[in-house]
């Protein structure tokens, strides 16, 4: 009996998100341990989750708005709105960077898990996406706090936020499946990845919005992952708009090939992690 194709397609997916499931706890664990982790003997502690992007947040809006005085287009456009638009392609982006930028070295960084043969070496790329996600959650709410003392009211559509950024995660931890893996054979790749993520903050629209693109620049802009996520979510964590629905599902569709390829070229080439520690 043949299986239908609906099944045939969603089978391998679910495979990928095997591992969250059956080591739960471990994850959490060592997602507490990573978090914990980077600011343990520091003064401030935990709260250089949220010092840090708002720190950024004060230089960037200072350099941008009052130096080369941009602005996004607005009717009476204030220096806190131009932060608060600014902020979001911020968090969206620092989320991006955080994790593409480790992923290379992860493994390099676990050679005592690569020895251990019941260890599940897979859920090395989803802790450092779990860990990313905590501090951009704490970037977001400090987001919208500021928005509500500020501006003295949140738009209902950032509830929609967690459903919008799911295909995001998910695509990041694809990529950082993938790049884990090469980075471990080859160590150039985190290098390079470095240079590509700085290049990649200008050429995504952080700084400035896609509207003001010479329109065949905004057709090769769609290209750009970051590009969707920082618009759409601008639109339902500041304007009050509903997400384009379609573009979210064409973007899931990515997501999900991306991730079962990292799964896929994860598992198909961690017999060769040993070898090469």
């Amino acid at each position: 009996m043949t299986s239908s194709p609906i099944v045939r397609i969603l089978g391998p997916l679910a495979t990928c998100f095997v591992p969250l499931s059956t080591h739960r706890r471990l994850l959490i664990e060592l997602t507490q341990r990573e978090v914990l982790g980077r600011y343990r003997g520091s003064f401030m502690g935990i709260a250089w989750s949220l010092l840090h992007p708002l720190l950024m947040l004060s230089v960037y809006t200072f350099v941008f708005s009052y130096i080369f005085e941009s602005r996004w287009g607005l009717a009476d456009e204030s220096r806190v709105d131009f932060a608060i638009i600014l902020f979001v392609g911020m968090i969206v982006y620092g989320f991006f960077a955080e994790c593409i930028t480790r992923a290379p070295s992860v493994i390099l960084h676990n050679p005592n898990y690569v020895k251990k043969v019941i260890f599940p070496l897979e859920i090395l790329p989803w802790i450092l996406v779990l860990a990313a996600g905590f501090h951009a959650l704490v970037s977001v709410i400090a987001l919208l706090l500021v928005q509500w003392l500020l501006k003295g009211t949140l738009p209902a559509t950032a509830l929609l936020l967690p459903i919008l950024l799911l295909p995001f995660v998910l695509l990041i931890a694809g990529l950082a499946l993938i790049l884990a893996s090469l980075g471990t054979f080859v160590r150039d790749i985190g290098q390079v990845i470095g240079v590509l993520t700085t290049i990649l903050l200008f050429l995504s629209p952080v700084f400035y919005p896609v509207s003001r693109l010479p329109e065949p620049f905004q057709v090769w802009m769609t290209l750009n992952p970051l590009s969707f996520m920082i618009e759409e979510g601008r639109k339902v964590l500041v304007f009050g708009l509903l997400p384009d629905v379609m573009g979210w599902l064409l973007y899931s569709g990515m997501a999900l090939f991306i991730l079962w390829l990292g799964h896929w070229w994860f598992q198909f080439t961690r017999d060769g992690f040993a070898d090469v520690l």
